[in-house]
């Protein structure tokens, strides 16, 4: 049977709960992946709009030596401060959004792919999900995030749990999905998506 539409799928969850060990998985299906934080990551780059309001807000404090932004520097600020974290969303969201229905528009053309995943922590916050087919959260225990995230970034323990009581409880999100994936250490994720995959888009 003919493709006739790709499938849009949400993925979200908060730091640490395997979101992008899911995306890799779906790589396998035929899926093109648009990594939010990837774009986060650029669109606050010199040059870039984004750049020139953070430092506005922010102030030349949060800048390395070459005048690029101090991403860890900004991330201490903004996670100690949910007032702060709040306008550096505000500041940044406009020109994700924009960069992701342009990746959309992108993998849409080239008419090549089954699914499209929007690999967004903050999918639900930012209103993404109004523009997927499907939502998929991603849960895990507290100490599993905490300790997958000590492997994987360079800050401590402390910095780990204010970046997480930082975000929008599970409980908050679950009303909006779909289809919820339990990310436990000894769970076999690819068998998981495939079943779901086959279940709700054969």
């Amino acid at each position: 049977m003919k493709q006739n539409k790709e499938i849009i799928i949400g993925l979200t969850g908060g730091s640490g709960c395997g979101k992008t060990t899911v995306a890799n998985i779906l790589k396998k299906f035929n899926s093109y992946i648009i990594d939010a934080d990837i774009i986060a990551h650029k669109v606050i780059q010199k040059e870039q709009k984004a750049y020139y309001e953070i430092i506005e807000n922010f102030g030349k404090n949060i800048l390395t030596e070459k005048k690029d932004i101090d991403r860890r520097v900004l991330g201490k600020i903004v996670f100690e401060d949910n007032k702060k974290l709040k306008l550096l969303n505000d500041i940044t969201h406009k020109y994700i959004l924009q960069e992701i229905k342009d990746e959309i528009e992108f993998a849409k053309n080239k008419k090549c792919f089954k699914y499209i995943i929007i690999d967004a922590p903050l999918l639900i916050e930012s209103n993404l999900h109004k523009i997927v087919d499907k939502v998929w959260l991603m849960y895990s225990e507290k100490e599993d995030r905490i300790n997958r995230l000590l492997k994987r970034d360079n800050i401590s323990k402390e910095m780990i749990i204010k970046r997480i009581e930082s975000q929008t409880p599970f409980e908050n999100l679950k009303q909006f999905a779909d289809f919820i994936i339990y990310n436990k250490n000894d769970i076999n994720l690819e068998k998981v998506i495939l079943y779901e995959l086959n279940k709700e888009f054969k």
